[in-house]
């Protein structure tokens, strides 16, 4: 979300800059007007237009590949040798930075709001006290002990103290605003500032099409007197009433550019191919947002990760061959796993997602059905048949897990919803809790499931025919975050 605003707000920028680079001086008044509105609404599409074509024919050095996510199980293992317990369901109230910013941005939603309600209420407060004559299609409001001058919508809003003929050059120039819906405009972008209050760019906007309406309107009006209508500009000072979404006839800090773009000639029809340099403008924009990848900062992060990893596989053999000569004797399950790594791949052979995966299969204590074992592993304090232990364990593990899982972990990594962890685990000969892997959408999520898990108690192996033998449990985690 704050990458496609920050592109919003410079695709903006970018139209403003050709707007007053090459456009602003010009006398095509409807269509800088039309250029304003457009492009304040393009500038929300184009961040959402991809091109895959553009994308397809980009050299691949200059595009990041991220690492393939492989989908499905964790280990490929036969289904009478995993054990599925029930889903644990974790809930926290989250209270991360995105629900802070979510926060702030709704209150300034309700400002802005207020702002804008506040003001209305200023123009109906106006229009209350004025006496109102019915001309035509419009409305005009004498207001008493004032000499303001403004429009909004067809309502004409005139000072008593206004001498007639100031009167006379104010109606004609206000009954433009009136007849060109100026007074839209400037709603439309009033409503911009109230859904994003934080974009400068909006209150730019709104600022250059009111001044291009005062351009307008002074036009249309100075072509019968000219020189007459400019220097009742300069001799008269007008009351204004700051309010952003009228149309103002007396502003001092537009007034010198006024009557310059009154003195400036009609600009020429060929300039007019200025308004083709938008062509240009958007097909770099669309460039850009077919060329970027919107990925996240984590998704980014385990990108680098991941390549890093790549150049340090020696690193990681040589660390092995320091930690098996330390270790001197190796496990059957240790030596298998070394064995597995020195075997050469040949084609045709079965492609395991880990070490783990390869030692799970191959387990020669996987030939007898869980269902038929004579002994289930036995959870600390659990007794009775195999069918108590097996509820009781379950029940035990779901406590330990919920009591355990740091759920603090939310806000820390931003997380929201619902989130999925499948964690695999397996109870060895001995009881212990080995081989634990856990699957998420989030690698905090992943780390912080194979802590827990790893961190049961040892527990009373299961056997078969007097032998203890190990077992597989799949165990599906809901972390439910509360918004």
């Amino acid at each position: 979300m704050i990458h496609y605003i920050l592109q919003v707000i410079l695709f903006q920028l970018l139209f403003l800059v050709v707007y007053d680079v090459f456009l602003k001086k010009e006398t095509f008044f409807n269509y800088n007007r039309a250029y304003l509105l457009g492009t304040s609404v393009l500038s929300f599409v184009i961040p959402f237009i991809r091109i895959e074509a553009i994308q397809q024919n980009i050299p691949q050095e200059f595009k990041v590949q991220l690492p393939a996510v492989l989908l499905g199980n964790l280990a490929e293992t036969s289904s009478n040798s995993a054990v599925l317990l029930d889903e644990i369901a974790i809930t926290q109230q989250n209270t991360s930075w995105n629900t802070l910013a979510i926060a702030i941005y709704l209150l300034g939603t309700v400002f802005a709001s207020v702002f804008f309600a506040l003001k209305l209420r200023k123009l109906y407060l106006l229009k209350k006290t004025a006496t109102l004559e019915k001309e035509g299609k419009h409305t005009i409001a004498l207001v008493p002990k004032s000499d303001v001058a403004f429009t909004f919508l067809k309502t004409i809003f005139l000072g008593d103290q206004l001498t007639e003929p100031q009167k006379s050059n104010i109606l004609l120039h206000e009954l433009v605003h009136v007849r060109q819906w100026h007074t839209l405009d400037l709603l439309f972008f009033e409503a911009m500032r109230i859904l994003f209050w934080f974009n400068p760019m909006v209150y730019i906007f709104q600022k250059k099409i009111q001044t291009l309406h005062e351009y307008e309107a002074d036009r249309l009006v100075a072509s019968k007197d000219r020189v007459g209508y400019y220097q009742n500009l300069l001799s008269e000072v007008f009351g204004t009433t700051k309010i952003s979404f009228i149309n103002t006839f007396y502003s001092s800090s537009i007034l010198k550019n006024r009557i310059v773009m009154l003195q400036k000639s009609n600009s020429k029809k060929i300039v007019q191919l200025k308004y083709l340099l938008l062509v240009p403008a958007v097909c770099a924009m669309v460039l850009y947002t077919s060329c970027s990848n919107d990925t996240s900062d984590a998704l980014g992060a385990e990108a680098n990760l991941q390549t890093e990893a790549d150049t340090e596989v020696m690193q990681k053999i040589n660390e092995l061959s320091e930690a098996i000569m330390k270790k001197g004797n190796l496990t059957e399950e240790e030596e298998r796993a070394l064995k597995f790594l020195a075997t050469e791949a040949k084609e045709g052979d079965k492609v395991y997602t880990s070490v783990e995966a390869y030692l799970t299969e191959t387990e020669q204590v996987s030939d007898v059905p869980f269902s038929t074992i004579e002994k289930v592993p036995t959870y600390p304090g659990c007794f009775g048949t195999n069918e108590e232990m097996k509820a009781c364990m379950t029940k035990q593990i779901q406590t330990f897990v919920g009591e355990n899982f740091d759920t603090k972990i939310a806000n820390t990594a931003n997380l929201t919803g619902r989130q999925r962890i499948s964690v695999q685990f397996k109870i060895d000969r001995n009881g212990t809790v080995t081989n634990v892997r856990a699957r998420a959408a989030h690698l905090d999520l992943e780390a912080e499931a194979v802590r827990v898990v790893s961190s049961l108690p040892k527990m009373i192996p299961g056997k078969q025919k007097g032998q203890s033998v190990g077992v597989i449990y799949a165990l599906p985690i809901v972390f439910e975050i509360n918004e």
